[in-house]
């Protein structure tokens, strides 16, 4: 057995050289609420508090990960999204803050111009991952009939458990979106909402990605060639001329450096009302357009 506070040392000791120690705080604090049900407070109220050999080794397991620099979400098998929480696994990307941005933005849009659609609204998100866009959207959307499409069985999997543990109704297909024609199907042929999160970061922005990132999430969610960095905003934007209704929004999270790119993509398409706009680190990171 050890006090809690000299296994927070111990703990921070391991981890200095790898990370700051704000996160190395923010480490032990969700390792903390997992395995001991202890809040933020009682890390200084119970400092004294003895852990035992069993809760120590799942600590030190955890550690362990920690040191190779895997993520802790997937540790835990799970994180917070927009308020909600989602599994998560090796097969799906880890939800990011800027996403939450995106998703805030459907929703308002979606209140704003498709009022009059409420409850009947449909909506698609292609390329779903852990399903934390299509979920959140179908949760604050009330009564929306929202469907998903991803190219992996296994993260469709995790979505499909998220929906569930969510309470909402998600309709789920598995499909390679580059060798799709048409989306015939997929449940609602006409969308008023397209959304995606594809493929975006090109190989040659690998230098700038952290270790955690790069040998721990699904490359295929990830990158693109240096070659062709928009095959997926492309194949989607041509999808999204078939399949959205009149006047359906088109909502893409994108690439910081290939803004002013995709933004003249969807105008040679034909698309209206075209809205670049920055995330809250100030980079260029979602496009709104309409047919």
């Amino acid at each position: 057995m050890i006090p809690l506070k000299e296994h927070k040392k111990e703990f921070s000791e391991s981890l200095k050289d790898i990370f700051p120690s704000t996160e190395i705080d923010t480490f032990f604090l969700f390792l903390s609420d997992e395995y001991l049900g202890f809040t933020r407070i009682d890390l200084v109220l119970q400092s004294e508090f003895m852990i035992d050999e069993t809760k120590k080794k799942l600590f030190n397991e955890a550690l362990e990960r920690l040191k190779n620099q895997e993520p802790i979400q997937y540790i835990l098998g799970k994180t917070e999204f927009f308020g909600l929480p989602f599994l998560v696994d090796k097969n799906t990307l880890i939800p990011r803050p800027e996403t939450e941005e995106l998703v805030r933005w459907v929703i308002d849009e979606v209140k704003i111009q498709h009022k009059k659609l409420l409850p009947k609204i449909t909506i698609l998100d292609i390329g779903t991952g852990s399903g934390c866009i299509a979920i959140s959207l179908s949760k604050n959307l009330n009564s929306s009939k929202v469907s998903a499409i991803d190219i992996s069985n296994k993260a469709l999997e995790i979505a499909k458990k998220n929906a569930e543990i969510n309470q909402v109704s998600v309709d789920f297909y598995e499909m390679d979106i580059l060798k799709a024609t048409r989306l015939s199907n997929v449940s609602n042929i006409a969308f008023d909402v397209i959304v995606s999160n594809p493929p975006y970061i090109r190989n040659l922005e690998k230098v700038e990605m952290n270790k955690n990132v790069l040998e721990n999430e699904p490359h295929e969610a990830l990158f693109v060639s240096d070659e062709n960095p928009l095959i997926f905003y492309e194949k989607i934007a041509n999808l999204a001329l078939l399949h959205l209704s009149k006047n359906g929004l088109l909502f893409f999270e994108i690439n910081q450096y290939l803004g002013n790119q995709t933004v003249e993509m969807l105008v040679k398409k034909g698309f209206k009302n075209i809205e670049l706009r920055k995330d809250i680190f100030g980079n260029d990171r979602m496009i709104k357009a309409s047919s």
